[in-house]
């Protein structure tokens, strides 16, 4: 066995296949059987199954299907039928939410209906999922961490599709279901309101995404340095404080100043990656319902510089069409 393990000198410790805890009356039994990969070994555990999927699981796969199936064949049926042209054109494909003159009703099948139906069976298998995630780790004795960070995520899905709709009261400010047509309504969306750059949650929201990039990064760089003294076994260090982890805080204030533990260091980074879509979806719902224009709003306040006057004409407000 290498006395020095790494990233690059990392073993396969492969055991019999573990079942898990007996599930008791009231469950279905869980699926798949039990079998090992050597390529997902190179990532994370060798083995895979069994999965427990339960009712709610079941239900939730359910409706995601019927979801994927309505996108799927709506975005088949605009390039008639085509499958070559399927395949080409998916990238630019979409499922467009109702038109703004059906507000919050619901519009024909035709005319927006399907996106509405769709949108209904992808947030249904999105919160039964949830459902199943948080009563998996209640029922394993966990804590629900997961199953609160999933739901930050739910929370911003629910801004953009649900919620900020309703709030302005009409499906079309809803994303469409599709790959560069949901970008190009993200660009569309940004230039409508004064460019989002000036949002101060949407600030918060890049500063918190590349903060927990670098923060996961610098911790998992942290714990490969010391697994040759037992540092990846992170839950013994923070119990008994071992050279592993006095050597990892002695780089630390070296190199940052300060410290995070063995333990605190994983709260850092669920918070970082929490906050990411908790205050994008903050910036989200106030944009269009509470502020009209974000590099107005940034003048007013102090947070950007007005553009120069040039021949006796400011800053022009798109909406309002005069010079501020």
């Amino acid at each position: 066995m290498a006395e020095y393990q790494n990233i690059f000198t990392s073993v396969q410790v492969r055991t019999p296949g573990e079942p898990g805890i007996s599930l008791g009356r009231g469950n279905i039994h869980r699926v798949g059987g039990i079998r090992f990969s050597y390529w997902a070994g190179k990532l994370g555990d060798a083995q895979i199954g069994p999965i427990y999927l339960g009712f709610t699981g079941i239900l939730s796969l359910i409706c995601g299907f019927v979801a994927i199936e309505i996108i799927g064949l709506n975005m088949w049926a605009s390039v008639n039928w085509d499958p070559i042209e399927f395949v080409r054109m998916l990238p630019w494909l979409a499922l467009e939410p109702p038109p703004p003159q059906y507000g919050l009703s619901i519009p024909p099948l035709h005319d927006g209906g399907w996106w509405l139906l769709a949108g209904f069976f992808l947030t249904a298998s999105i919160l039964l999922w949830w459902v199943r995630t948080y009563n998996r780790a209640k029922a394993l004795g966990m804590g629900s961490h997961l199953a609160w960070a999933f739901a930050a995520a739910i929370w911003l899905y629910l801004v953009l599709g649900l919620i900020r709709p309703v709030l302005m009261g009409s499906w079309a400010e809803a994303v469409p279901f599709g790959i560069f047509p949901h970008l190009d309504w993200t660009a569309a969306f940004s230039i409508r309101y004064g460019n989002l750059f000036y949002n101060p949650f949407h600030m918060l929201s890049i500063a918190f995404l590349y903060g927990s990039t670098l923060l996961f990064a610098m911790h998992g760089a942290t714990v490969l340095a010391v697994s040759r003294y037992g540092g990846d076994r992170e839950i013994d260090q923070i119990v008994d404080r071992g050279t592993a982890s006095e050597r990892a805080a002695l780089f630390w204030r070296w190199t940052m100043g300060f410290n995070a533990t063995m333990e605190s260091i994983h709260r850092w980074a669920w918070w970082f990656a929490v906050l990411t879509v908790i205050t994008g979806g903050i910036g989200i719902l106030l944009t269009g319902t509470v502020v009209d224009n974000w590099y107005l709003w940034a003048v007013k306040h102090g947070v950007a510089p007005a553009y120069p006057v040039v021949e006796g004409v400011g800053a022009v407000d798109p909406e309002a069409g005069a010079s501020q």
